[in-house]
């Protein structure tokens, strides 16, 4: 807990941290990997050169502060960031040298407002965020019976094309032995070197099918860019230099994006674009596991031809005697029933039984935003809706 005598610095770090945020987490970035620049193969170096990066972080030290004593609020957090930094090696020992940096960075910006007084207050803070991450990652490394930096080499046994952009990979260990099990709508970190920028890179990919024993799965989308955002270095590098029999390095999977499968509510699975990869696991778990559970999949796309896995969407309406299915797409024939034209609208679909149910969302983070923004004016309770997010996110959108 945070002492009585660093408590009023936090507070009034509040405003601060609002107007100079920015500033300070970019001055932390720059000097940090100008002392060890060996950490930028652990972050996605497309988001610092974009800027995403640092705006993300700003919004968590802002949201940190303002939130220090509500730990109800800061738990979810917490446990969607000890997921990422597991499924990417983070190590106790990274985290003196991110406070040392931070508090330089505080101190810099700052100046002479950084008063001795307010620096002790956040290293203290500072301190009592990492041991609570430290003590959490160690006990996720030890529920998945891995160590820190342990990685799976795995053989890609299969390749597959959903579209021109969207590949699907399936991986196996060597000696195909059983992998690690895994919860439906979890992911797994794939790290590879990058010759152009001689960085190691690591980015994380939904599984993308249920429990096979021997075998993950993975569906990515290139990120091919355009004039708004850059293109996906790992991706692409994915789709262009990875056959079958090639060999990748893969974390233990990872995530909190858990739906409890035998639950009886209903579940509204909410997608678009290459956001349907985790519910294609979760579908196909309820249909194994709990084949009266209602379900409503919805998902937003370009047009049919460009929706991954549609087949085993289809598949699962077989095995689910109360699943709904609908598709918006920008590009409809209005060939099938299930299909409607525009932007994602679910009022028509969010019956009162389903108000009561739980809904989980991937997709565009404006995406993710709106439909939660139009479940809760449907009067679905916020605590039922969850979203999975892969790049940087302003903490202050989730508390």
């Amino acid at each position: 807990m945070l002492s009585a005598q660093a408590k009023p610095y936090i507070d009034a770090s509040v405003p601060v941290l609002r107007q100079h945020g920015l500033a300070i987490t970019t001055m932390f970035y720059k000097n940090m990997f100008e002392s060890h620049p060996e950490l930028k193969n652990l972050f996605n170096m497309g988001n610092q050169a974009n800027g995403s990066q640092q705006q993300s972080l700003a919004a968590a030290v802002f949201a940190y502060a303002a939130n220090i004593e509500n730990s109800a609020a800061l738990a979810p957090v917490i446990e969607r960031i000890v997921h990422k930094h597991v499924s990417v090696g983070i190590k106790p020992a990274h985290y003196p040298i991110v406070g040392n940096h931070l508090i330089g960075a505080i101190k810099g910006v700052l100046g002479d407002a950084a008063t001795p007084e307010l620096l002790a207050a956040w290293e203290e803070a500072y301190g009592l965020l990492a041991d609570a991450l430290i003590d959490a990652e160690n006990r996720l490394y030890q529920h998945n019976n891995q160590l820190p930096d342990e990685w799976l080499k795995l053989k890609v046994s299969e390749k597959t094309h959903q579209s021109d952009d969207v590949v699907t990979y399936t991986l196996q260990a060597n000696d195909q032995s059983p992998l690690p099990k895994f919860k439906p709508g979890q992911y797994i970190s794939v790290a590879v070197h990058l010759d152009d920028l001689n960085l190691r890179q690591i980015r994380q990919y939904s599984l993308s099918d249920s429990n096979q024993h021997h075998t993950y799965r993975i569906t990515v989308k290139r990120e091919k860019g355009d004039e708004y955002k850059p293109r996906g270095n790992v991706s692409n590098w994915l789709h262009h230099h990875v056959r079958v029999g090639s060999l990748i390095d893969v974390s233990y999977p990872c995530g909190n994006f858990t739906p409890d499968i035998l639950n009886e509510q209903p579940i509204g699975l909410i997608s678009a674009g290459v956001g349907i990869t985790p519910m294609i696991s979760i579908i196909k778990e309820i249909s194994a596991n709990n084949p009266t559970r209602q379900v409503l999949f919805a998902h937003a796309a370009r047009n049919r031809a460009s929706i991954a896995h549609i087949d085993e969407v289809q598949q699962a309406k077989s095995v689910l005697n109360h699943l709904k299915t609908v598709f918006f797409l920008n590009e409809s024939k209005k060939e099938n029933i299930d299909e409607r034209e525009g932007r994602m609208d679910l009022t028509d679909y969010i019956s009162n039984e389903f108000k009561d149910g739980f809904y989980y969302i991937c997709g565009p983070q404006a995406f993710m935003d709106d439909q939660r923004d139009a479940l809760l004016a449907l009067g679905v309770n916020p605590n039922n809706i969850h979203r999975e997010v892969f790049g940087p996110e302003s903490l202050n959108n989730i508390i």
